[in-house]
């Protein structure tokens, strides 16, 4: 062996490992920004599955962009590392540009959409465009990280299958602990800014290091032009249906998981993890299955049906693991739960996903001889890529709506079916095929049905009324001992006409507080109860933004009796859209606006308990106009609590509390936030109650009914120690979810019973009514008021829990009490009582 021959082994032997290392970081790195973007442009475009579906089909258009110009451009150089490293430093620098261009349309977004004029095509086109200029420059450099890699690695004609899959499943394996990371530990840890840097900061040593490697690294020889790709069509018709298929597939399952999950980040993240772990091990199998000696057909074929059946298995193995999509987790706290989360994952998806992460790689072994290594390799990758765009749409907006999630699954197992008739059948013209698979799949979803399989899951005594697998979610609309509730994804209620008290109440008393509440927006809307109730007041306009579409249309469908016109007052105007959205593209302002109670530790919800939320909502209120967030208490453990109303404490220079309901154990709390601070009217309470309820009542018995309801002012310090929730970095996002488990679990508690009590009370003992500056028009006599209210709610939680002490308690408030007041009444009660709702109990 020559000198030269020696030197370039042993260079071989120590930069082979290096190059997998730091490819695999690039992956990390990838999978970070796509983490990051998707929640960055969902904050622009708000928390909708079109935003989401905007932002991943724009970042997969670069990947494919980029595959197909590097691949082209990979053969024609002496030095592709050399080249990998500079686009690796590419994608940081674009990738930084991300901070400017966002800050830049965040500005310009409001005045961008008044140009589209509502036109949800412009819109779309806008949204589009904003998304390219952020997403495409480092999603282009991004697709050419694996031709240019390949081009340089890939020495031998036959070591395009062996030495394509390695690459693919390191750079996959890389992406699966950057989701990990994105979703689990950088967000808290760093911050979003700080884990951005550090993908930033991942790309910029990949470059620096490829770039050092390659003044080593022996010079290929460039090629003057691409050689033919003399690859059969049929391949590549399988590489995008494959892309296709996989996507859909990845979409559906996720779809599956969101029925039986607390759907944090944490749970998102974990699920998406697993699915890249199985197309990292797909690819390490691909890898090994090259070994073989068997024809390269043949194993393609037991890939292909492989899939097929693992497809079709998963929905009835899902339905079994979670023992018919039942809640996942038991009472384990939140290490046992994503264990057992982890656990059901890989039992669905580990192995399917391996084998459908197997396909793709392993058409390499197929496609060797024909052409220069990056070539192939970038059109590969443009392709299939395509093809998961296409399929990552159908999943989430046709496949879901029209056939529902099991058929979906059956139907994707059928093109793998298909797939093995273009693999053996290449005398046939791809058109021909392509009618058969068509006419197959939709006998497929036609006739499979669901045997034993159903997408909700009923408790003992409902009745399904109504039923919606949407692109947003699944939402239903379900009957329990005569009351109707709107549930999503299986476990979580929207609302129902049994609660129409406590519903309504979530408007009327906020609308208590204000002289003249000309215009009202609502930020959720659910059974659209309590945005009807605002009509009560006689607005001029009521604007109300929904999340998802198919609430809205179940709502007006089911709930029209309940909503006091909401749905055919002319004065009203409803979106399909996420209610930050509908706050940041608009300039227009409020009296008032009121955010629903929200599952703190769902994803996205904290988005509008975030400092940056609240300036915005400050700034769309008109003088003297009022943000109201509602919290439910038993859904939220103190310290959240406190870091919620520090936030908006920052914000507002006047924050005071607000009790819904005067109930013994499950309550909720608004927290009232105005731009100017100014002592309460009591005129205006018994103004706009009587307005509201057509009572006619003294003054002073609507003002003293009123008062029980406050519950104190934040200008007392209680909170100022909490931290402050942002977008960058979002607590109560990350926190709420550990707290949901440890409540479970028995570890911790949210604000019910003695908790909540001591809420109140800890209110009114940082300000005393007689202290408080919000209470100073009042009489000495009214400002005991709100001291009754907690008193009251105290002593319904002690008779509830059976507690001695209830008796002296209940003695304690007939004494601070007027006859008057000792009515535990409400707005929304009072109007229940005077026959103006439908089938209601009083509270």
């Amino acid at each position: 062996m020559s000198l030269a021959h020696a030197q370039s082994a042993a260079s071989a032997r120590f930069e082979t490992p290096v190059l997998g290392a730091l490819f695999t970081l690039s992956g990390a790195a990838a999978l970070i920004y796509q983490v990051l973007w998707v929640r960055e442009l969902g904050l622009l475009f708000g928390s909708t599955a079109q935003a989401a579906a905007l932002t991943i089909a724009i970042f997969f258009a670069g990947i494919a962009l980029g595959g197909w110009l590097f691949g082209r451009l990979a053969a024609r150089l002496a030095r592709p590392l050399r080249a990998f490293g500079l686009v690796e430093i590419g994608v940081a620098a674009t990738a930084l540009g991300h901070f400017l261009v966002a800050d830049v349309y965040f500005r310009l977004y409001p005045a961008l959409f008044a140009l589209v004029g509502g036109n949800p095509v412009l819109e779309t086109a806008l949204k589009a465009t904003v998304a390219a200029t952020i997403l495409l420059p480092s999603a282009i450099l991004m697709g050419g990280t694996l031709p240019l890699m390949g081009q340089h690695v890939i020495r031998a004609r036959d070591a395009l299958g062996r030495m394509g899959a390695a690459l693919y499943a390191l750079n996959t394996a890389g992406g699966a602990m950057g989701a990990m990371a994105a979703g689990f530990f950088l967000p808290i840890w760093l911050g979003f800014s700080g884990a951005y840097l550090l993908a930033v900061g991942f790309d910029l040593f990949v470059g620096a290091a490829a770039l050092l490697l390659a003044r080593r690294a022996l010079p290929r020889v460039a090629q003057a032009t691409v050689a033919h790709v003399a690859i059969p069509a049929r391949l590549w018709g399988i590489a995008f249906a494959s892309g296709f298929a996989t996507l859909a597939v990845e979409v559906i399952w996720t779809r599956a998981f969101a029925q039986v999950l607390q759907n944090s980040v944490y749970t998102y993240a974990l699920v998406l993890t697993v699915f890249l772990a199985a197309l990292s091990l797909g690819a390490a199998l691909a890898n090994a299955l090259n070994r073989l000696r068997a024809r390269p057909e043949a194993v393609l074929t037991g890939l292909l049906v492989a899939s097929a059946l693992m497809i079709t298995a998963t929905p009835h193995l899902f339905h079994h693991l979670t023992r018919g999509l039942g809640y996942l987790g038991g009472r384990a706290e939140f290490a046992g739960y994503v264990a057992e989360v982890g656990r059901v994952a890989a039992l669905t998806m580990l192995i399917p996903g391996t084998i459908l992460g197997a396909v793709l790689p392993y058409l390499l072994r197929l496609m060797e001889g024909g052409g220069a290594p990056g070539a192939v390799l970038g059109r590969l990758i443009a392709v299939n890529t395509t093809g998961a765009i296409l399929g990552a749409l159908a999943g989430g907006f046709v496949l879901l709506p029209l056939v529902g999630m099991w058929q979906g699954l059956w139907l994707m197992a059928a093109v793998y079916a298909v797939l093995v008739l273009a693999l053996w059948r290449p005398d046939e013209r791809l058109a021909a095929q392509s009618l058969r698979l068509a006419a197959l799949a939709g006998a497929v979803a036609l006739m499979a049905g669901r045997p034993g399989l159903e997408p909700t899951r009923l408790n003992a005594g409902e009745e399904l009324l109504d039923f919606r697998e949407g692109a947003s979610a699944h939402v239903a609309v379900v009957e329990r001992r005569g009351a109707k509730f709107i549930r999503v994804n299986n476990f979580y209620t929207l609302g129902g006409s049994g609660a129409l008290v406590p519903e309504r109440n979530q408007t009327m008393i906020p609308l208590l507080t204000h002289p003249d509440p000309r215009e009202v927006f609502f930020l959720g809307m659910g059974t659209g109860i309590s945005a009807g109730a605002g009509l009560f007041a006689n607005p001029e306009r009521v604007t109300v933004c929904e999340l998802l579409p198919d609430v809205v249309d179940f709502a007006r469908d089911w709930f029209e009796p309940y909503t006091n016109g909401l749905f055919t007052d002319p004065r009203v105007t409803i979106h399909r859209e996420d209610g930050r959205q509908c706050l940041a593209r608009s300039r227009a302002t409020y009296d008032m606006i009121i955010a629903d109670l929200f599952t703190p530790w769902r994803a996205g919800v904290g988005n509008v308990y975030t400092l940056e939320h609240y300036r915005l909502a400050a700034s769309r209120l008109n003088k003297g106009g009022t943000y109201v967030q509602w919290m439910p208490l038993y859904q939220v453990s103190r310290p959240e609590f406190e870091i919620i109303a520090n936030t908006m404490a920052q914000v507002f220079p006047e924050l005071t509390f607000w009790r819904g309901d005067l109930y013994p154990e499950r309550s909720i709390l608004a927290l009232v936030g105005r731009n100017e601070a100014a002592p309460l009217d009591p005129g205006t309470l018994a103004a706009q109650w009587r307005v509201m309820t057509g009572d006619e009542a003294p003054d002073n018995v609507l003002i003293d009914r009123a008062l029980k309801f406050y519950a104190g002012n934040a200008a007392s310090g209680l909170f100022a120690d909490a931290p402050i929730n942002t977008d960058d970095r979002p607590l109560i996002e990350y926190l709420a979810p550990r707290t949901h488990r440890a409540v479970i679990a028995g570890t911790a508690s949210f604000l019910t019973g003695a908790a909540r009590d001591r809420l109140y009370a800890d209110l009114l003992d940082a300000m005393p009514a007689e202290d408080d500056p919000h209470l100073s028009r009042l009489t000495g006599a009214q400002r005991t008021m709100p001291g009754a209210g907690a008193l009251y709610a105290r002593w319904q939680g002690m008779r509830t829990r059976n507690d001695l002490r209830a008796g002296p308690l209940w003695q304690e408030f007939v004494a601070l009490t007027p006859p008057h007041a000792r009515n535990p009444d409400s707005p929304a009660g009072q109007v229940a009582r005077s026959n103006l709702a439908f089938g209601d109990n009083p509270d």
